[in-house]
């Protein structure tokens, strides 16, 4: 009853917030949502075999407006279910933007909740988050948001090198419950209008003595029918204070390819290379927690409109050997995913 008091007030917020906004043409209002037909063919879950609904995976609404020639702001609004094809919940809306920019020539400071440097280079390239999330992101070896502070810019007059350094609270967007911090920083360099090299590391503090170390490096070429990325990363977690290291390691390939004036192909191949102990709780695709894994991906975007996409695509996951020399039946889910922009 409660969550259900909650999830009412907090559309009560968001409507307040939206109507006065709508009368005033200097505020920029934008979305997006996306969602799909899923039907889950094999899984190392049999329990899930069989699956198969309709969903709204995300759902944005997002309000920008500058305030002066320096000051500008952004509030976002995130709609979403638990994805995890148990709860039986309606979408819950929270706050997932909402932060002060100052900028002057090449710099700029946020205060609020912001995108972190973890994978935002790296989805740019991908450019179907849609369809499924990058490969930090979707193993949850990060935060897409942080309430923090944050300082972007370029080094050189021409933008070659820029960087984006932030401190957070290392919560994501919820609010703070310990005294440790999440510090991140990503510098990235642009020898050619085509392609970008980042180098990315970030160390989290945590309760109880436990700390999370994440480094990544990363190129993408962009170019108007073509883009493609390589990205590896690894994460050492420090479980607690008498226990040694986690080593989680990842590579990601994808290439995106335009196929007609209406048509773009793409596929992408994630290994990785241990076991992830928070696997079962990936939302949309849970993964065995106990083996290693091989992620590919494969779809076709149909550009309905400029701005509407209708992507079938199939996703699947195959296993290595658990600590007890068996494997874990392969992952298959076919998806049929509209995406809207507005």
């Amino acid at each position: 009853m409660f969550n259900f008091m909650k999830t009412k007030l907090t559309v009560l917020i968001i409507l307040m917030l939206v109507l006065p906004l709508k009368a005033q043409n200097d505020v920029n209002i934008s979305g997006l949502f996306y969602g799909d037909y899923f039907a889950i063919l094999k899984n190392h879950n049999e329990t899930l075999e069989g699956e198969n609904a309709f969903q709204f995976r995300r759902i944005y609404l997002t309000f920008e407006q500058g305030l002066s020639d320096v000051f500008d702001y952004r509030i976002r609004v995130e709609m979403r279910n638990a994805g995890d094809f148990s709860t039986k919940d309606k979408l819950t809306p929270f706050i997932k933007d909402a932060f002060l920019r100052w900028t002057h020539n090449k710099y700029s400071i946020l205060f609020g909740i912001s995108a972190t440097p973890t994978w935002g280079i790296v989805e740019r390239v991908w450019g179907y988050r849609s369809v499924e999330k990058t490969a930090l992101d979707l193993q949850k070896l990060g935060s897409s948001r942080e309430f923090g502070i944050a300082f972007k810019g370029s080094i050189d007059s021409e933008k070659k090198f820029n960087f984006h350094l932030m401190v957070g609270n290392g919560n994501g967007p919820s609010s703070e419950v310990g005294k440790g911090k999440k510090g991140l920083i990503s510098l990235s360099f642009i020898p050619h209008s085509d392609i970008v090299l980042e180098g990315y590391i970030d160390f989290e503090d945590r309760p109880g003595g436990k700390r999370r170390i994440t480094t990544q490096a990363f190129a993408g070429i962009e170019m108007e029918n073509f883009r493609t990325g390589v990205q590896f990363a690894h994460q050492s977690r420090r479980v607690s204070p008498n226990t040694d290291d986690l080593s989680l390691r990842i590579l990601s390939l994808f290439a995106i390819k335009k196929l007609s004036d209406k048509t773009w192909g793409f596929a992408r191949y994630d290994r990785m290379f241990d076991p992830n102990p928070d696997g079962e709780s990936i939302a949309y695709i849970p993964f065995d927690p106990t083996a290693d894994s091989n992620f590919f991906l494969a779809g076709i975007d149909i550009k309905a409109d400029k701005d509407i996409s209708i992507i079938p695509n199939i996703e699947a996951v195959f296993y290595g050997k658990d600590s007890g020399g068996n494997k874990p039946n392969a992952d298959i889910i076919a998806r049929f995913t509209i995406a809207v922009f507005f």
